[in-house]
């Protein structure tokens, strides 16, 4: 139970981290998490409060930005609650919360159905970077299971037929990420086959569009 500096150099050994710095390196990262979380929220909040379309249209494509990085997966679906890990070194959770300033409002979306609603705005510039964050976010298997949950696949089936060529390749890749055994049968149906099977057939147009609706064919539908 009582140790001292000699013995925590014994127990270190040769070539293990010593403590203090140990500690220190983890007290850096759990600040570091507590860090990230507050910025994502503050992002939505303000999104949310925002009046001014350009403000709104700043913030989204930050978040989409901010999804690209498989760090981040985590505070994508939980911005109403701080991760576990924030916590370990902390019994006392209100305590902290209440020291950061940090609300946690039930009605606050996560990041994930943040982009959702966007996908059903007018503004084209939201939609394009609401599906561009839900396409980086699917690489996350939690973070698609959450979009099909939220309803989200009719709404990016949706964005195939936009004629904004950005929205359309976020839309392929966000199907390709999500489509699986358990919800292909409302992807794959045969209007959205043929509108995918069109684009894989545009290379002339589009090698990007090709490509990618080729490899969804590829992996989801050819093996049928």
């Amino acid at each position: 139970m009582f140790t001292n500096s000699q013995r925590q150099e014994e127990r270190t050994g040769k070539y293990g981290t010593p403590r203090v710095e140990y500690l220190q390196e983890k007290t850096c990262l759990r600040i570091s998490l507590i860090n990230t979380y507050i910025l994502v929220q503050q992002l939505v909040t303000q999104f949310q409060n925002a009046s001014s379309e350009e403000t709104k249209e700043k913030i989204v494509a930050n978040l989409a930005n901010f999804a690209y990085d498989p760090y981040n997966f985590t505070f994508l679906r939980q911005v109403k609650k701080l991760p576990n890990e924030c916590f370990e070194y902390c019994n006392h959770r209100i305590f902290l919360v209440s020291c950061l300033n940090i609300s946690c409002d039930a009605n606050q979306l996560n990041v994930i159905e943040l982009f959702l609603d966007c996908l059903t705005e007018p503004n084209e510039k939201l939609v394009e970077f609401g599906i561009g964050g839900i396409c980086n976010a699917c690489a996350d298997p939690a973070s698609a299971a959450l979009v099909t949950q939220n309803d989200g696949i009719p709404l990016i089936v949706q964005c195939l037929s936009s004629h904004v060529r950005s929205t359309v390749n976020y839309a392929l890749g966000a199907l390709y990420y999500l489509c699986n055994a358990s919800n292909k049968e409302e992807i794959l149906k045969p209007q959205v086959i043929d509108a995918i099977k069109n684009y894989a057939a545009a290379s002339e147009v589009s090698t990007s569009f090709s490509n990618l609706a080729q490899a969804f064919l590829d992996k989801h539908v050819t093996q049928d």
